[in-house]
Order: C-alpha cells, then sequence, then structure tokens
C-alpha cells in the first residue's frame, strides 16, 4: 500500500479561475453608433421590465419578471441589436431581485436607470456553434456578433487554455470605450504556505503614508498630489464659464480626462504595489477597518482618496491565488495602544499622538510601526 501511495501521490484539486483583460475599443463611426444603440435599448428594457414587475406584483403579491421577446413587437427597435445583450438584462434584473429578497438590508430595491445618471455599458455572453465561437480574440481586435470587427489595442494576449466567457462594453465619461473580456480556466490549488514571523508582514493603515508595514517602510506613492492641483485649477476654470458654451463643454472634457488620469494613476499603484508584496512574503495581517465609517468620524475626505479598500482585497486574491495567507485582524484590537516591548495598554492614547512613552516600561514608541508590528503578532496569534 505504501508502494502504491509513492508511485501515485495524492494530485491536488483543480478550481476555476477568471482572469478578465481590459481592452481599449476603436470603434468606426457606425459601430460607435450601434454600441450607442445598444446602451439606450438596454436601459429602455430595464426601465420597462421594472416597471412592469412593479404592476404586476402590485396586482398580484407575486413575482414574475416577463422576457425581451415579450417587448420587441410593440418596440420593433430592439431586433436592430444583439439578443444576447438584452437577455443579460433579463438576467440582471433577476439576480437583482434575488439579491434583494435575500438581504434588503444589504441589498436595495432594483431603481430604473437613467440616461445621465447610469454609467453605460452593455454585456454579451460567448456562445459554441459549428461555426465557432460566437466571440473571438484576434490580434489587432475583437470579433463581436452584430458589432462585426471591432479594432482594439491588444496589449495583452490570453494562454492557450483560457475559455472566452463574457464581454462587457463600457464607455467612460471622457466618451472612451472599452471592453473587459472574461476567460476561465482551470488550475491547481496551490499548496497553503504556513506562515512564519519572519516572513509575515503586517500592515497599518496611515492616513499619510497609505500605509506603514512591520518593517517600518512605507510606499512611494505616486504623483497624485500634481494630479490633483491640475484637477483644482481646471475646476476653478470652468466655474467661471458659461454654462453650456462652446469653451465649457472643452473644459468639462478636461475636467473629465483629468478625473481619469487620477483613477488610472491610482489604480496602476494599488495592483503593483499589492503584486510586490504578494510575492515579497508568505503572509500579509491587515486591520479590517471600515474607511468609510472611519472618513465620517474624522471628517476628511483624503481617507478613501488612494484606495486603501481596494488595495486590500488585490491583495488577498493575489495572495490566495499562490497558497498565501490573508489575515484580517479585529478592527477593535487595540494594535496602537499596546505597548510592544512590555504588553501593557495605554488607554489614554491620543489619536493625533504619532510618538509615546509607554507608562509602565518607559520606551519611547513610534504609534504606526508599533500597531503593524502588534498586528502581525495578532494575526499569527490567530491562526496559531
Amino acid at each position: 500500500m505504501a508502494a502504491e501511495t509513492a508511485k501515485n501521490p495524492v494530485q491536488p484539486e483543480e478550481t476555476t479561475q477568471y482572469t478578465v483583460l481590459k481592452l481599449r475599443l476603436c470603434p468606426s463611426p457606425e459601430q460607435a453608433a450601434l454600441i450607442e444603440k445598444t446602451f439606450g435599448c438596454c436601459r429602455y428594457l430595464w426601465n420597462k421590465m421594472l416597471s412592469d414587475v412593479q404592476e404586476f406584483y402590485a396586482a398580484t403579491d407575486l413575482q414574475y419578471i416577463p422576457t425581451p421577446a415579450r417587448y420587441k413587437k410593440e418596440a420593433p427597435f430592439l431586433k436592430e441589436v444583439d439578443s444576447q445583450a438584452l437577455c443579460t438584462v433579463h438576467q440582471n434584473l433577476r439576480r437583482a431581485f434575488l439579491d434583494f429578497f435575500r438581504a434588503p438590508g444589504a441589498f436595495g430595491a432594483p431603481q430604473f436607470k437613467t440616461k445621465k445618471a447610469c454609467r453605460d455599458s452593455f454585456t454579451v455572453y460567448c456562445r459554441e456553434y459549428r461555426t465557432g465561437p460566437s466571440i473571438y480574440l484576434t490580434a489587432d481586435g475583437l470579433q463581436m456578433p452584430k458589432l462585426g470587427f471591432l479594432r482594439a489595442k491588444v496589449h495583452r494576449r490570453p494562454r492557450p487554455c483560457w475559455s472566452l466567457v463574457s464581454v462587457t462594453v463600457r464607455k467612460t465619461r471622457s466618451g472612451k470605450y472599452f471592453a473587459a473580456i472574461a476567460f476561465k480556466y482551470s488550475v491547481r490549488q496551490p499548496e497553503p504556505v504556513v506562515p512564519t514571523a519572519d516572513r509575515t508582514l503586517g500592515l497599518n493603515y496611515s492616513l499619510n503614508r497609505f500605509y506603514v508595514d512591520s518593517e517600518g517602510n512605507s510606499p512611494d506613492l505616486p504623483g497624485v498630489a500634481r494630479s490633483k492641483e491640475k484637477l483644482s485649477r481646471i475646476q476653478r476654470k470652468l466655474s467661471r464659464m458659461q454654462y453650456g458654451s462652446g469653451n465649457y463643454e472643452k473644459q468639462l472634457q478636461k475636467l473629465r480626462l483629468q478625473h481619469e488620469r487620477i483613477a488610472n494613476q491610482r489604480r496602476d499603484f494599488i495592483h503593483k504595489e499589492s503584486r510586490r508584496i504578494a510575492n515579497a512574503w508568505d503572509a500579509v495581517c491587515v486591520r479590517d477597518t471600515d474607511l468609510a465609517e472611519l472618513a465620517r468620524r474624522l471628517k476628511q475626505p483624503n481617507v478613501l482618496d488612494l484606495g486603501f479598500g481596494m488595495f486590500r482585497e488585490c491583495l488577498r486574491y493575489k495572495l490566495e491565488r499562490q497558497g498565501k495567507a490573508y489575515i484580517a485582524v479585529d478592527r477593535f484590537a487595540p494594535a496602537a495602544k499596546t505597548c510592544r516591548a512590555c504588553g501593557c495598554v495605554n488607554e489614554k492614547l491620543d489619536a493625533h499622538d504619532k510618538v509615546w512613552t509607554c507608562p509602565h516600561c518607559g520606551a519611547e514608541i513610534s504609534r504606526e510601526v508599533n500597531a503593524a508590528r502588534n498586528l502581525r503578532d495578532m494575526g499569527l496569534a490567530q491562526i496559531a
């Protein structure tokens, strides 16, 4: 039996993972017009189905969502766009109602969509036919139903084992079109890495330095401050222009592009920094802080500026894909008030004190570095 086990070792289980490639689309004027028409049809169908659901529920006290085919007779323009995009609207509305009835406190009731308030997007799922898949990626573009061949900036190629699942076409406020292509593939689950004290990092959120780790280091923040200064100048110039004029629209476009640039800088920094930490350490301990509540309590808008919540999520999934541990420490744990040297808890510590002296042992303590090291020890104690 031992010899058979040695010859046939237990293979790790396979799991399904998803990866999304985001491409910049360069549609022709005819394709752009069809994309805009698809946005409008999806919005019209959502509002129409939601209105009928509410009327039917008020009359019969039953839940029923009609299919998109029911509306094509009274709205023939729905036949001009891809039917898969309309089917996705039906599925999304059904899922929205299921989430609302399952947890009304966490999910709100489905709302009507307006042309100005919502973000324009539609999703098309890939289907396999005898002639081939309905959607496929080429060397310099994307083939989609109804739209045909869309030129795109393909900066990354999918692996041969990846299978295309869906494509979501979005339009930004600045007028750019992007396609989020979802791929799925099977991978073997990585062997779990046992964290040790010297291979575990503690991260403490810092309002000015983004985070301070247990080694006393902080990241080099992107040049968001300079971009925000430029954003302020654009906003001041826009406020002095006449609403609706040609110069107002040009300045408004500059404002949208600057907002987009800041968001791209933030996203690029988060992905690069989370990847660096996930590759360098076996486990990471982070406090489970409610950033929205922290922003309300401190009354400072820059709490959410650099996206520390998004950073935690990126760090979590990148560690899990390598079999490493992401440890969330209780948000109420006294990591900053506990002395690293003697374990004394200083209940009189003020929130503005960056350096304090332990009343028990007299040690000089840096608040942020001490909190990061205590978070590391608390996280290791949780999984011990």
